[in-house]
């Protein structure tokens, strides 16, 4: 390094001398202008240099991505926060607390009543769920915002805005959600100290940004619309982002209403913001889209499982469409699995795509979704077109978002209320208590108590024994489509159509 800094130091002399020497000794016009020119030379020069000797540390501005022209692949000074934030047993710091999606920390409290804490007014909706590291609450917003709350309080501790949301009126196309910013959960990662989230932004086109947990800088961006994603505008980050291995993975499907013919993708990205990215594409003529909120999950090899939806218009052969997939953690297509009723469930919009495989203790995997039916499946051998181990009606409707597990306990989140489902030896499914219908968001487990919404803003905690309601609360404001709590610490962190709101478990 010695080495590299006195050539460079060599090098740069004569270009100093030029740029320092006095004009006044420049005798004739061809020499003036031979001058200027290296003059300029000189400035390039040293502007080059001085590009690869940023300090590691040097912190950027604190206002945001710039809004016009943003390149493919853009490295800040670092991609590490100088000081990261190691994890504790308390946090949250992905969807649904980990990668196996199971929404579940063993040793919260069980409540005898929900008190309000504080309000948080944002600039605009929360349809992510809320991250808690330490004492920070991060919440990512619809007004293409990141922040930091302090988790007793609700005083902002830092914002960081990532560019201009896109209204949907500029996308000409139907859907549910108006301004389109960050709409799918962030995730933390302890090893760099960087919470990365993808925001939608005027052109329009998805940016992944890696933020400092403790300041809010952005030390990574880059645009993750690969070329096989085109146009990007008719493209939605809806699913959480999931983060394993030193990659973030990240899921897309289309918007509500279907804007054009689109494909599920999904794209990973290095978490240095470094090297190409990887992405794998649903083989479908359209659709097929990878749209669930709970996200891709992981498991310890680090392999990945998503759920696709229906295709539009399909004629032959299963596509992978309306299916689970097991890829590899390059993105490589290894195993899937179909209902036997695929068909009939792809053309009558019946399909997987609304709810994320969840992965269960002794290698299996959890599937439900539009047509009610839940699926045990073997995570290391999916088994193709009617492969499943199990399968059994949980729902009398759509089964949607997430569920949230306890070993070989499965809360489902139905439209006509959530049901526990019990998986009693790896090779049955077994149906118990359903809880009222208005309770049917997607829920978390903290003890022996779980949590869950409804439309209206009512926040209810249910012993998960019987699915009796413990306690409910009104957080005076409506929730988003999908909407799930958080959990840490005896309290609950919740998104809403204004911001988010916090309650304390007493």
């Amino acid at each position: 390094m010695f080495d590299l800094i006195l050539l460079t130091v060599l090098v740069s002399i004569p270009f100093v001398f030029v740029l320092t020497r006095p004009p006044r000794i420049i005798s004739n016009q061809a020499s003036f202008f031979r001058h200027r020119a290296l003059r300029l030379a000189g400035i390039l020069f040293l502007a080059v240099l001085a590009s690869y000797y940023i300090a590691p540390g040097t912190p950027l501005p604190r206002s945001s991505v710039p809004r016009g022209n943003i390149p493919s692949l853009s490295l800040l000074p670092t991609a590490l926060s100088p000081t990261p934030t190691a994890l504790k047993g308390t946090d949250w710091p992905t969807y649904h607390h980990d990668n196996a999606r199971t929404g579940y920390l063993a040793n919260e409290p069980d409540p005898k009543r929900l008190i309000p804490a504080w309000t948080a007014k944002l600039d605009h909706a929360v349809y992510a769920e809320p991250l808690v590291i330490g004492e920070r609450v991060i919440v990512a917003t619809e007004g293409d915002s990141l922040y930091s709350l302090d988790a007793r309080t609700g005083q902002v501790q830092w914002r960081t805005t990532i560019g201009q949301p896109v209204p949907l009126s500029a996308l000409n196309c139907g859907g549910t959600i108006d301004l389109i910013g960050i709409t799918g959960t962030p995730v933390y990662d302890p090893v760099s100290g960087l919470v990365f989230a993808v925001a939608e932004v005027t052109g329009p086109r998805h940016l992944l940004v890696g933020v400092d947990v403790n300041t809010g800088k952005i030390r990574v961006h880059r645009l993750v619309d690969v070329p096989a994603m085109d146009p990007p505008r008719i493209y939605l980050q809806r699913p959480a982002l999931a983060l394993s291995h030193g990659m973030v993975y990240i899921a897309f499907g289309g918007i509500a209403d279907d804007c054009g013919q689109y494909h599920g993708t999904i794209v990973a990205s290095r978490t240095d913001g470094r090297e190409s990215l990887l992405s794998y594409q649903v083989p479908t003529r359209d659709s097929g889209g990878i749209w669930e909120p709970s996200g891709p999950a992981i498991d310890q090899e680090g392999q990945v499982y998503v759920a696709t939806g229906n295709e539009d218009h399909i004629s032959g052969n299963w596509d992978l469409s309306n299916a689970v997939l097991r890829l590899s953690p390059t993105l490589h297509l290894e195993d899937s699995f179909a209902p036997a009723e695929w068909r009939v469930q792809d053309t009558g919009d019946q399909d997987l795509g609304s709810m994320g495989p969840a992965l269960l203790p002794g290698g299996l995997v959890f599937i439900a979704g539009k047509s009610g039916f839940g699926y045990l499946l073997h995570a290391g051998a999916l088994g193709g077109i009617g492969g499943q181990v199990a399968v059994v009606r949980v729902c009398n409707g759509v089964a949607q978002g997430g569920t949230a597990t306890v070993g070989s306990q499965i809360f489902v989140p139905c439209f006509d209320g959530l049901r526990r489902v019990l998986d009693p030896s790896g090779t049955k499914l077994v149906l118990d208590w359903q809880a009222s219908e208005q309770i049917k968001f997607p829920p978390i487990v903290g003890g022996h108590t779980l949590y869950s919404l409804d439309y209206g803003g009512i926040l209810y905690a249910l012993d998960i024994d019987t699915g009796l309601v413990r306690a409910k609360l009104s957080l005076g404001f409506t929730v988003p489509h999908f909407a799930t709590p958080t959990l840490s610490q005896g309290r609950i962190f919740v998104g809403t159509s204004k911001g988010v709101s916090a309650v304390t478990i007493a």
